[in-house]
């Protein structure tokens, strides 16, 4: 049950590495020639786009305000993780709106602590069930490895390299134009604003049958050199989703929860079998 409360559960954090990202358009922005100051907005995406795919680490945080708002558990609404190539990672991941419940992530190397929140267990598990787990964790973390099929998806959550590289697809429908906005201000530095419109299309191949309303991206890179991608915000029809980059290089905190603020997750089960 724990298990696959968990599988089910955290799976869906796999959204964040999705083609449809806000990201797509950093690799398919066609050339363009220089205006006044000399950058063009497919000079300072490429620049962008360069810094984050050669980037050690970084702390991405996610907003979804449509999962947020619809109180959908089986998605994620909201993320934030310190990352790196090599695995590791250290944050929290929200799941639905009010009352779905928040998870803390804590991964060094194959190694994986969980803590989900009581409101996470009782969105998750059915009747009293999700209220005896809460109850038997009594705030410790759920301890194991990616060798468990419930922990085994957060290898690809927290993998910058894996994020990487699906930025670097260029997944979007095509070249898409971005323009070029007057800076502006996003945490506290000033930055250029990208914008770009993707077509939804017909939906003929997924069977629909009505025009789908096109997606505004904007992608705010710092108006300074070095050119890094700071925000990047998706909008439209059922779509409203922001994400932020901060700490690039900066390393993933490595402390871990000690053996007394742990459980084993085969345990856990033993225990609520026991209960």
């Amino acid at each position: 049950m724990v298990r696959k409360a968990l599988a089910g559960a955290l799976a869906s954090a796999g959204l964040l590495f999705s083609p449809v990202s806000p990201l797509s358009l950093l690799s398919s922005v066609p050339a363009a020639a220089s205006d006044a100051d000399g950058r063009t907005a497919a000079e300072l995406a490429e620049q962008a786009e360069d810094h984050l795919l050669g980037a050690e680490s970084v702390r991405l945080t996610m907003t979804d305000r449509i999962a947020e708002a619809e109180g959908t558990v089986t998605e994620p609404s909201a993320m934030d993780l310190a990352l790196d190539r090599d695995g590791n990672c250290v944050g929290t991941i929200e799941t639905g709106g009010e009352g779905g419940g928040r998870v803390e992530i804590v991964k060094r190397g194959e190694e994986v602590w969980l803590k989900p929140d009581a409101a996470f267990w009782k969105a998750h598990v059915p009747g009293d069930e999700g209220d005896a787990v809460a109850g038997l964790l009594e705030d410790r973390y759920l301890h194991g490895t990616t060798d468990d099929p419930a922990l085994e998806g957060m290898a690809g959550v927290c993998d910058l390299g894996r994020f990487q590289r699906e930025i670097d697809t260029g997944a979007s429908s095509g070249d898409v134009s971005l323009t070029k906005g007057e800076e502006t201000t996003r945490q506290d530095t000033a930055v250029v604003p990208l914008t770009g419109e993707e077509d939804g299309g017909t939906g003929e191949e997924d069977g629909g049958t009505g025009e789908e309303d096109g997606e505004r991206t904007t992608l705010y890179v710092t108006a300074d050199a070095p050119h890094r991608l700071i925000e990047a915000d998706r909008r439209g029809e059922g779509t409203d989703v922001t994400l932020t980059f901060e700490d690039y290089g900066a390393p993933v905190p490595a402390g871990t929860p000690s053996p007394a603020e742990t459980v084993d997750i085969g345990r856990l089960e033993e225990e609520l079998l026991d209960a």
